[in-house]
């Protein structure tokens, strides 16, 4: 019962809102009954939306009949505790009220906050968007050389022996002294490399984009020279060499998609502020205090 609770914290509220004055009434044919507690019925679509309500996850398991039945005893159990505390009055209990209206007020707020942001948004605004974060979309193709150090995050690779901080900068600076003078990298990755996934393929990280790794090395592939080895660079790991071998930018047919996704919390965030400014809000200051005597945010 408690799980049921948690799992669906306002089920009531988002029947009522979601089948509105229909609820009670006599069911039409092609819309039957399938669940009757006291005075209440419940017709198949009505449960539907119940299901609906659920996470994605909770809905993939109530495909089968035994499945729909164990949630509908615990929609019958949650009724009849509903039925009893009517009869006790307790729905006229001021707290009971008011936990109840703001219940009501975040089930609707939600409701109206998917319509805020439902449809595609604007081209305009999405390539506006594109053009003020496209250091977000730049790609980079590009290979490494990894020599460990003490209390690396790497383990010892085999064949090679633990070095102090100083000894790996050397061992570097050395490697890269030979690629330098005429060694091939991807040879150099294969002998040398702490990063045995990589170093096996001759250093090669494949096409990744700003994020993707720590921001020390971030800092350096998104900059450096294309075709010239890095100084060595230094992350948890140990000391990278890194050879840029491509920098490109997503084009914006490409990153649409995750723009999208982006721009979505903007757009409703953008909606709420609207309706905020259009609606009277009063705070009382010597209750709340006055936002500028409020300590600052942790």
């Amino acid at each position: 019962m408690l799980e049921f609770m948690k799992s669906l914290p306002f089920l009531l509220g988002s029947l009522v809102l979601s089948v509105g004055s229909s609820w009670g009434q006599q069911a039409a044919p092609a819309d039957p009954v399938v669940l009757t507690v006291g005075s209440e019925k419940i017709t198949q679509s009505m449960f539907q939306e119940i299901i609906s309500s659920l996470p994605a996850q909770q809905q993939a398991q109530l495909t089968s009949p035994e499945a729909r039945r164990s949630l509908a005893e615990q929609v019958a159990e949650l009724k009849v505790m509903a039925q009893e505390a009517r009869a006790r009055k307790l729905d006229q209990s001021p707290a009971v009220k008011a936990k109840a209206e703001l219940q009501m007020d975040q089930i609707l707020a939600n409701a109206v906050y998917q319509q805020l942001t439902a449809g595609d948004p604007d081209d305009a605004a999405l390539r506006a968007y594109y053009a003020a974060h496209k250091q977000d979309w730049d790609e980079v193709k590009a290979r490494h050389i990894l020599i460990r150090m003490q209390g690396s995050r790497v383990p010892v690779r085999e064949g090679h022996k633990e070095l102090t901080d100083e000894q790996a900068l050397a061992k570097a600076k050395e490697v890269r002294a030979k690629i330098v003078a005429g060694a091939k990298f991807e040879d150099q990755a294969k002998i040398e490399s702490d990063d045995t996934g990589s170093g096996d393929n001759g250093g090669d990280l494949g096409t990744f984009g700003a994020g993707q790794m720590v921001p020390e090395f971030d800092e350096v592939v998104f900059k450096a020279p294309i075709g010239q080895v890095t100084e060595p660079i230094k992350t948890a790991y140990g000391y990278h060499l890194i050879l840029v071998e491509e920098r490109k930018s997503k084009p914006f047919e490409e990153a649409r998609a995750d723009i999208e996704q982006k721009i979505r919390p903007e757009m409703g965030q953008k909606a709420i502020d609207g309706l905020k400014a259009k609606t009277p809000i009063v705070y009382d200051d010597k209750y709340f205090g006055k936002p500028g005597d409020l300590p600052p945010a942790k």
